[in-house]
């Protein structure tokens, strides 16, 4: 859905919503009717998300995505790249990022 969205110049609310859907409401967004109510609210015409859904469009453009972001080492999710050097793995407390940051102001080891 975020493809769509992305070619559909609403990456942006789309994936606001999904994500404050799916972390703060609890929804299942492996449900279909789930999914397609969401990104209707977020701007996305539902027909055209049953479409992709039906089809598996984008699907060749996730996988490539997936394969690229392997390539870099990014095996899990969320996967941050800090300062475009940086990879840090999955969900970390603060001081995490805090150490993060301070080891790129410090530049490369």
């Amino acid at each position: 859905m975020t493809e769509l969205a992305r070619d559909r110049g609403l990456h942006e609310p789309v994936h606001t919503r999904l994500m404050h859907a799916y972390w703060s409401e609890r929804a299942d967004l492996g449900d279909d009717e789930v999914l397609l109510g969401l990104v209707a609210e977020a701007g996305l015409d539902r027909a055209d998300a049953e479409a992709v859904i039906a089809e598996g469009r984008y699907s060749d453009r996730v996988a490539a995505s997936t394969q690229e972001a392997n390539r870099h080492g990014i095996h899990a999710i969320p996967a941050f790249v800090l300062g475009g050097r940086l990879l840090v793995l999955g969900a970390q407390p603060e001081d995490v990022f805090a150490q993060a940051v301070e080891q790129l102001g410090r530049g490369p080891d």
